[in-house]
């Protein structure tokens, strides 16, 4: 029997591979002949990188860039020097998770310190870069990011304009000519998992940037901002950027990656399957094991299980979900097209027990999985 375990971290409990790590102890316990495959995945949130790092072998490169303000920071990606592969997550320079909730400000923030990140990994020799949006404290559709890498802002009189949210509305022209020429030589793939429109009551100042500190005045000019410097990407790439399906994300970080970086934007579990070479390692497998912390109508919206189910079903492969604590109804367990599953909450005596003792209690349950195949 081949089994593949393939789940998303339990939140604030334990990692994809505790997880692996935990039921494959169960499973060998009960029938030491079932062939094990740990394929740890996640969607690009937090616990992202380990997961990226366990296939990527890479090493961990700290450096010193701009934060969200132009301060110093620390800022870590990964880099494969074997692959010339670099994972970057933007909230690592420019992330809310850098600030105090008090110094939340996006209008005045910058995505600066990202584009720094990119360039250093590009001198390393980085060819192909997997690019993970979110978490981010900006709203300047990635001027910061495209300034550190050479492009130029400039007003009516032809002056480079402080790239932040605040004056998108200056912008009247982009010179490329600085533009570091590495650039063209390297894929990028950006893991997002929105859609928003640049502008608009969907768009990235509307729905984000009042939980990164704007007031309705600020969401109105930031908004116009993103009109305005729309116009001015329409003419300089040919690109309509209101049409193109997450060019909203992290503040119009979506629509940067396209149009600064030529990156192809898709789900981050469809990038992590295909870093872990999902679909093929799956290949007649009898069951895939998936699970995390809460199977709840969020698993619905392109998560890690869905993303899993997605693949198992193409290959007829049983899928069994394994979480901390399940709130979809039957009916939609059904319609997930999931054979087996099973919840820790179930076992454990309350939800402190539950999450201390995660590992325990997925033992337990994939002892009791196993026994019943």
């Amino acid at each position: 029997m081949k089994i593949v375990l393939a789940p998303d971290k339990f939140k604030n409990s334990l990692t994809a591979m505790e997880f692996c790590l935990a039921v494959e102890r169960g499973i060998k316990s009960v029938r030491s002949d079932v062939d094990i495959i740990k394929l740890p995945l996640a969607d690009g949130g937090d616990g992202t990188i380990e997961v990226v790092n366990y296939y990527l072998k890479g090493e961990t490169v700290t450096i010193e860039v701009n934060d969200p303000f132009f301060k110093p920071v620390k800022a870590s990606y990964l880099y494969s020097e074997t692959s010339q592969t670099a994972f970057i997550e933007m909230a690592e320079a420019s992330g809310m998770k850098l600030l105090k909730e008090e110094q939340f400000d996006c209008k005045n923030a910058t995505t600066y310190g990202t584009g720094e990140m990119i360039l250093d990994a590009i001198n390393k020799g980085a060819t192909k870069v997997i690019f993970g949006l979110g978490g981010s404290a900006t709203n300047d559709c990635g001027i910061g990011m495209a300034a550190a890498l050479g492009y130029q802002f400039l007003d009516k009189k032809n002056q480079p304009v402080k790239p932040i949210g605040a004056n998108l509305s200056k912008i009247v022209s982009i010179n490329t000519d600085e533009v570091t020429p590495k650039l063209e030589n390297v894929q990028f793939q950006i893991a997002c998992d929105v859609t928003n429109p640049l502008y608009g009551k969907n768009g990235a100042a509307f729905t984000y940037a009042k939980q990164k500190g704007a007031n309705s005045q600020d969401i109105e000019m930031l908004d116009k901002g993103l009109q305005d410097f729309s116009v001015v990407l329409r003419a300089v790439f040919n690109i309509e950027p209101q049409s193109v399906q997450g060019a909203g994300a992290a503040g119009g970080m979506g629509i940067a990656s396209k149009v600064f970086l030529n990156g192809t934007l898709e789900p981050g579990i469809e990038l992590i399957k295909r870093l872990a070479g999902f679909n093929e390692k799956i290949q007649d497998a009898d069951w895939i094991i998936s699970g995390e912390g809460k199977l709840d109508d969020q698993t619905l919206l392109g998560k890690t299980i869905q993303g899993v189910i997605r693949a198992a079903k193409d290959k007829n492969i049983k899928v069994a979900v394994l979480c901390g604590i399940i709130e979809l109804n039957e009916y939609n367990i059904d319609n997930f097209i999931i054979s087996y599953v099973d919840e820790v909450i179930k076992y454990a005596k309350g939800i402190k027990d539950a999450m201390n003792n995660a590992e325990h209690y997925l033992e337990k349950i994939a002892k009791k999985f196993i026994s019943e195949f």
